[in-house]
């Protein structure tokens, strides 16, 4: 594991729009800088005053409990001002465009922009209205960044490592953004990475991602050091995907039986929130020897501090000379 990068290092990026297109140092300089908010996090005082007078909007156009406390979570500690923009009663509600919106928020002078929306693209339209950087907090079938990113420190702090590591992605891969993020997170750090489903629920030509294709848990999770399970996404299912859940556990639902061919210590994880006896049994979901599920959660609001640093460190540095002139 290496030591936390310099405070004074940029990150080469404005915006956080997606794992694809990132190198595998510059997953690290998150995953390396994570590794000591964690630290703060763990501290009877977790606030900084890093981002003291900073401006950090959170708009959520999909609902998503977790994500959004983590978000709102990790711009507090750091010292931002935090608002939460519920859509639901937004001019966005009313017929607002996303450039409207883009404009308005421009007019806010805010430094910090996360979006969630289920369409594939919205993100980056706004990243490309916007003055401030934009972090991506999962859009449609596209991406989710900062869970790959939260997922994969999970895994180094717990494994040591992510290069030369057999990580099986099981489930409902066709409308995961999470497995996307990984699959491209996993193969930039040389992990092996292997997807299980049944053929509905998997994208076509996904071979082409670089991964290894298995419809059978037997054959996915053998020697696997790490399991991932993906909840069934019913709410963006048109049409049936699966005969029943009752026989998608059959199947495919993570129990100890089926997790006997995984590597004795093999980790179990989850993004959340869990589907308990459809993708993944209770018992193992609970089991604090094996599951990862809550280091995640512990894990997100490192992340997303070390994101929201990096991405505001050189309009931080900026005013700073500015300031000095």
């Amino acid at each position: 594991m290496s030591a936390n990068p310099s405070p004074d290092t940029v990150f080469p990026h404005r915006h956080l729009l997606g794992i694809e297109g990132l190198r595998a140092g510059e997953i690290t300089q998150i995953l390396d800088l994570a590794d000591g908010y964690v630290e703060q996090n763990r501290r009877p005082v977790k606030k900084s005053n890093l981002l003291d007078g900073r401006t950090q909007v959170n708009l959520f156009f999909e609902n998503s409990t977790r994500t959004r406390t983590s978000f709102e979570l990790a711009g507090k500690r750091l010292g931002a001002d935090v608002i939460n923009m519920s859509t639901d009663s937004s001019s966005v509600k009313k017929g607002e465009t996303l450039i409207d919106t883009a404009m308005t928020l421009n007019a806010m002078h805010l430094d910090a922009l996360v979006v969630r929306h289920a369409d594939s693209g919205a993100v980056k339209l706004l990243a490309d209205k916007v003055n401030c950087s934009v972090i991506n907090a999962g859009d449609g079938h596209h991406e989710h960044p900062t869970q790959a990113l939260l997922d994969a420190l999970a895994i180094r702090r717990r494994l040591g490592r992510l290069d030369g590591l057999i990580v099986a992605i099981c489930g409902d891969i066709l409308h995961s953004r999470v497995a996307r993020s990984n699959i491209h997170l996993l193969n930039a750090m040389g992990a092996r990475v292997r997807c299980v489903a049944p053929p509905t629920l998997l994208p076509s030509q996904i071979e082409r991602l670089g991964v290894e294709v298995h419809h059978s848990m037997k054959t996915g999770l053998r020697d696997a050091d790490v399991v991932m399970m993906l909840r069934l996404q019913t709410e963006r299912m048109s049409g049936q995907y699966v005969p029943s859940t009752r026989e998608y556990f059959y199947f495919y639902g993570l129990d100890y039986e089926k997790l006997e061919v995984a590597k004795p210590d093999a980790v179990i994880m989850h993004p959340g929130p869990m589907n308990r006896g459809v993708e993944i049994d209770s018992e193992v979901a609970d089991d604090l020897k094996r599951s990862m599920i809550l280091d995640q959660v512990e894990l997100g609001v490192a992340v997303r501090m070390a994101v929201l640093d990096l991405l505001t460190r050189e309009r931080r540095q900026s005013d700073l000379a500015g300031a000095a002139r």
